[in-house]
């Protein structure tokens, strides 16, 4: 991890150890048995879990025109070959429970390629250790490498009434994961390396502070910078939530900079330092045992930081509501991350982006246009089964180019997607799950009217695509 912290976050960390090491333990909020150091060992927590997934993706667009070796590709200009994934994921891993305040996690995480008939994305040109120019870049993406890695690794220390204080490589999951969250859906995750502290001591409210160093992305890329996060949350009643949040990031590389600002060089090296402020409602109000009404009112500020590029300037909000009755739940949203005049729009790099924008992936960076999506979700539970579905239409906040010719191009319908899952509790250990998307496109993304311009330029179209998952999980 890196050394070189913040000073306020050096002298947090040692007022804490100080006080871990100088003075006797304060009480927990709720008395904990005493155990001896093996008993701490053996009744602790299990982290260990096997996820086997099939994943499909029928996917329209163009192979590349040449190799990396610059000849030719006779298959130029065909549809990309269907991507069939069977991939396991092992997780395994132990916490202790508290000795004396303190308490220890340790959990490996390794992803094996069954059936790797797609591109896991690693490499923009040859993947999985292909020596065959013509090998794996022929298929639709699936982010799933091999990799074996520590997943977590950390020590959590409860000296102070109220407070847990955990040091080391772990997973943060805020709200409703928009800004800051693991990825789980991913079978290799997103992990941070730093500190992190979280105080109840004020009634009714928690305040989640953290410094992390490092961040381990789900294309298995650990990249190195400073993420000071504060989320403050408030509970209004049992089901409802007021939420403050600042994330302040200073990494000048996150790996998104093509897509954030364009294709020239000097656009790519901008830095992608930024800050978001915000400010979140939401909640289930019951009226009765069973009907209820569903609502959430967001706004987030996105700015340059530390010598972040300037056209980092764009805003965000989410409004909707719904209903529940029994078992039945409905609601009705849109999501805007607007666009600064084509040249930026606003980014959630450490969020958890599979679960917005549809499932089947196609806006995990946002476009510099901005986007604005309306969606309608419904879900039903029916014993152990969970029914899900959602309808999404995606826009753009600012008019792009289109694909072909004539004077009148502009378009703003990237598309829709509609996506529906069923998820089978078998039992407290076993799950299964069957999901499917399917985004097609609207007005044709392309090329712009300069194409060494920040606001245009030559991209990729969103084109037509269908995804389907079988999943099978065992959590010890």
């Amino acid at each position: 991890m890196n050394a070189n912290l913040h000073p306020r976050l050096r002298q947090v960390s040692a007022a804490i150890l100080l006080a871990a090491l100088g003075s006797p333990a304060m009480a927990e909020e709720e008395v904990l048995p005493e155990y001896t150091f093996m008993d701490a060992i053996k009744t602790g927590k299990n982290l260990t879990s096997f996820r086997l997934r099939y994943e499909y993706v029928d996917q329209d667009g163009l192979q590349p025109a040449t190799f990396a070796n610059g000849s030719p590709n006779p298959t130029a200009n065909q549809a990309l070959d269907n991507a069939n994934a069977m991939t396991m994921r092992s997780l395994v891993g132990w916490q202790t429970a508290p000795y004396h305040n303190w308490s220890f996690a340790a959990q490996l995480t390794n992803v094996s390629k069954l059936q790797d008939d797609f591109n896991d994305g690693t490499n923009p040109v040859r993947v999985n250790g292909a020596s065959n120019e013509s090998d794996k870049i022929n298929y639709a993406k699936v982010v799933d490498p091999d990799y074996t890695d520590v997943n977590q690794l950390f020590v959590d220390w409860t000296g102070i009434k109220n407070t847990k204080v955990r040091l080391g490589r772990q997973i943060v999951n805020l709200d409703n994961v928009r800004f800051i969250g693991d990825i789980a859906f991913r079978q290799n995750t997103q992990v941070f390396d730093g500190l992190s502290i979280l105080n109840k001591s004020i009634p009714d409210t928690e305040i989640f502070y953290a410094h992390f160093d490092r961040v381990r992305q789900i294309f298995t890329t650990h990249r190195s910078g400073d993420l000071d996060i504060l989320n403050t949350r408030y509970r209004i009643s049992p089901t409802e939530f007021l939420v403050g949040y600042a994330y302040l990031s200073d990494f000048d590389n996150l790996g998104f900079g093509n897509a954030w600002f364009g294709t020239g060089t000097a656009n790519y090296a901008a830095s992608q330092s930024n800050k978001t402020f915000g400010v979140r409602l939401d909640g289930t109000h019951p009226f009765t045992p069973n009907y209820r009404a569903h609502y959430t009112a967001e706004y987030a500020k996105q700015d340059d930081y530390r010598g972040g590029d300037s056209r980092i300037d764009a805003h965000y909000y989410k409004l909707g509501g719904g209903f529940g009755i029994d078992n039945f739940n409905m609601r009705v949203d849109q999501e805007l991350l607007s666009s600064n005049n084509n040249t930026f729009a606003f980014q959630t790099p450490f969020g958890t982006n599979h679960l917005f924008q549809g499932w089947v992936d196609k806006f995990l960076v946002t476009p510099r246009e901005g986007i604005k999506d309306t969606f309608v979700t419904a879900t039903y539970r029916y014993g152990d089964f969970l029914f899900f579905a959602d309808y999404h239409v995606i826009d753009s906040d600012n008019d792009f180019y289109t694909v072909g010719s004539g004077t009148n191009r502009n378009g703003s319908r990237y598309g829709t997607e509609w996506n529906a899952a069923v998820t089978w509790n078998i039992d407290k250990n076993w799950m299964t799950k069957f999901e499917y998307g399917k985004f097609s496109e609207g007005d044709q993304f392309g090329l712009g009217p300069n194409t060494t311009s920040n606001a245009a330029g030559t991209r990729g179209r969103f084109r037509d695509t269908e995804k389907l998952w079988l999943t099978a999980m065992y959590t010890f």
